[in-house]
């Protein structure tokens, strides 16, 4: 369920952004804003969900998934498609995220 939470997260942690986007740079109806609102606390609550002993740790690893999460936003909604550098740096990134999500920890 971690990552399905995580996911979900994303999703709708950069809906949410994106709509602020939108309005703003967009000039898109200040409406934009009451779902884009909605998507953010969504997004918050989603993080809570996620099985973990600590906030922190919880949003470091999720990180990594907003990354990779983002570029395919960038692909699917803006259509501008990702290029090698952003594929190795969300490759990093997803590394980093499984290691603070999956490491041994000292009790």
């Amino acid at each position: 369920m971690t990552a399905f939470f995580y996911i979900a997260a994303a999703v709708a942690e950069i809906a949410g952004c994106f709509a602020f986007w939108a309005w703003l740079r967009l000039d898109k109806s200040v409406w934009w804003l009451a779902p884009g609102m909605a998507s953010l606390a969504l997004f918050a609550y989603l993080l809570t969900l996620v099985d973990a002993e600590h906030a922190g740790r919880t949003y470091a690893a999720y990180g990594g998934v907003y990354i990779v999460a983002a570029l395919l936003w960038l692909w699917a909604v803006e259509g501008a498609k990702p290029d090698r550098w952003d594929l190795i740096g969300a490759t990093v990134c997803l590394g980093g995220a499984a290691i603070i999500l999956f490491g041994p920890r000292a009790n």
